[in-house]
């Protein structure tokens, strides 16, 4: 599990860096990276489920700063289960000092294998959070995370209804 996240997390380093440098393509926003604890129902049983979160969120129009689009992805891991989440949508945030809470409405798709068999339900996300700044010298680009997310999947007949909270750091550019 632990290697599959470091896999991860450096994917999307590399693949974001290039990107974030080119100041034309992504003029503000943020990047986050942290872990993610959820419940999560296999058919007929409820599991506890352990992870990661990941999200790159672009502020497209200056003037309305509180206004984001927001490309989240996220996988969780128990034994003989495993899901991933790819997720695109906006978010409204506001700032108070030190603090910016935001809101996120969410959709996308998911990847779900338990018991030798894969699905991939459509997934509706949708989630509150608040980032605190930090005031070091050296680290005033970045904040801490903590977000809360409530997750509907459907396949055919079928709907799942999954929670998770994610924390981490967030780099902000």
């Amino acid at each position: 599990m632990l290697k599959t996240a470091a896999v991860v997390v450096a994917f999307l380093s590399l693949m974001l860096l290039p990107t974030i440098s080119r100041a034309q393509l992504l003029p503000s926003g943020n990047v986050y990276v942290g872990v993610s604890y959820g419940d999560t129902v296999d058919v007929v049983n409820r599991y506890t489920v352990r992870g990661w979160n990941a999200s790159v969120e672009e502020i497209p129009l200056p003037r309305f700063s509180y206004l984001g689009v927001v490309l989240d992805g996220s996988g969780f891991y128990r034994k003989g289960l495993q899901q991933y989440n790819a997720l695109l949508g906006p978010r409204v945030s506001k700032n108070f000092g030190k603090w910016r809470v935001f809101a996120q409405v969410m959709g996308g798709a998911q990847r779900t294998t338990s018991g030798g068999m894969t699905h991939y339900p459509v997934v509706e996300d949708g989630g509150v959070g608040v980032d605190h700044k930090f005031h070091l010298l050296f680290m005033k680009n970045f904040s801490w995370r903590a977000q809360f997310d409530y997750d509907r999947s459907r396949l055919l007949t079928a709907t799942q209804n999954d929670f998770r909270g994610s924390t981490g750091l967030v780099w902000r550019f």
